[in-house]
């Protein structure tokens, strides 16, 4: 491990968000300063980042200056322009790595890539046209999803068919993006693996979470998951398959479909990940500080899970009931410093130890 970063190094983020916020947070644990580069002014993050460039994507003077100001560069999101990414990548490594980035920011290729390495993932068709989508959906049928297959999350950047005469307002609303017709998967819930890959090729997973998605948006995630000892190895072994291929250095979230049929693949998240949260209170290492140990080339830590915990997402006014929840026993509160509660909104989190291990 010689690549090894030594407290006092600088980790660049880019990224200002609550993501962000908390890897600033488990970097400074470990003795190293954070430096975010975000768009937006006051972000999340900028309270206990060290430094923070407020400046566009598009801005290469500033981009140039941010790199040569870090000693590594990684991000709390995907959809990161190539240019900006050129710009860094001339000047700090970044990790996780380009073709990470380059895989999760189109459906389609994230698609392509897994069923490569012998993965299952929904039935799938590229559409551009409405003609595309009539093609599609004579092959997938409905009920489906169509999706842009660049930027979109919680939700955003889909639309449902629930029969072939959606198709004119589906295509509408995609208004012209490129996009990817998924067929629904008959699942019995929802699961998701955050795995980290260190710079000398080793692979740590934490226990699967189970999650419960409501208006598109993560709700909770429940940990231990209803999953056999067989499903959770083939899980874990899934996901490092993924890490691997992809020669990653960092955690992802790999979120699953429980199905009869097997465990099938619905995206990957090549950053620390909503779905890992509860790591901060069920773990000794959490999701945060292991990104940080990745990015720095340090050993992994131990990631085996001290308690059962529940973590349920502050969404929108749910930030109300703050007062409440810090009144609970075993319930730990993280708030991301948001002024503004608006719908959709991630405001905090709260983890509930539900059960110590002994």
């Amino acid at each position: 491990m010689t690549d090894m970063l030594s407290p006092g190094a600088t980790i660049g983020i880019l990224g200002g968000g609550q993501l962000g916020r908390m890897l600033s947070v488990a970097a400074s644990r470990l003795g190293f300063r954070t430096h975010i580069y975000e768009p937006s002014a006051n972000p999340p993050a900028g309270h206990v980042a060290d430094q923070v460039t407020t400046a566009a994507y598009d801005d290469l003077t500033a981009l140039r200056a941010f790199a040569a100001s870090v000693d590594v560069v990684t991000y709390e999101f995907e959809n990161i322009p190539a240019e900006a990414l050129d710009a860094l990548d001339a000047i700090r490594p970044i990790r996780p790595n380009r073709r990470a980035l380059a895989v999760s920011q189109d459906r389609i290729l994230e698609k392509d890539f897994l069923t490569g390495l012998g993965l299952t993932v929904a039935p799938y068709a590229a559409v551009q046209t409405l003609d595309d989508l009539h093609a599609a959906i004579t092959r997938i049928g409905t009920p489906a999803i169509l999706k842009t297959t660049r930027l979109g999350y919680d939700g955003k950047g889909q639309a449902r068919l629930r029969s072939p005469e959606d198709a004119t307002t589906a295509h509408a609303s995609m208004m012209g993006a490129p996009s990817v017709l998924e067929g629904f998967i008959d699942f019995s819930h929802e699961v998701s693996v955050i795995a980290a890959r260190g710079l000398d090729g080793s692979v740590a997973c934490y226990d699967p979470g189970e999650n419960v998605h409501k208006d598109g948006i993560l709700s909770t995630t429940t940990v231990p998951s209803r999953l056999s000892p067989s499903q959770r190895t083939d899980a874990v072994l899934l996901a490092a398959r993924i890490l691997n291929a992809l020669d990653y250095v960092g955690v992802m979230g790999v979120e699953l479909f429980v199905t009869r049929q097997g465990l099938i693949v619905n995206e990957i998240a090549p950053r620390v990940h909503n779905s890992g949260h509860w790591t901060q209170n069920g773990c000794a290492v959490d999701q945060f500080e292991q990104h940080i140990r990745a990015v720095a080339g340090w050993p992994l830590g131990d990631g085996s899970r001290h308690a059962d915990v529940v973590m349920e997402n502050l969404i929108g006014d749910d930030v109300l009931r703050v007062p409440a929840i810090a009144r609970e026993r075993n319930a730990a509160l993280h708030l991301y410093g948001k002024a503004e509660a608006r719908p959709g909104r991630k405001m905090g989190h709260v983890n509930r130890i539900t059960r110590g291990i002994a």
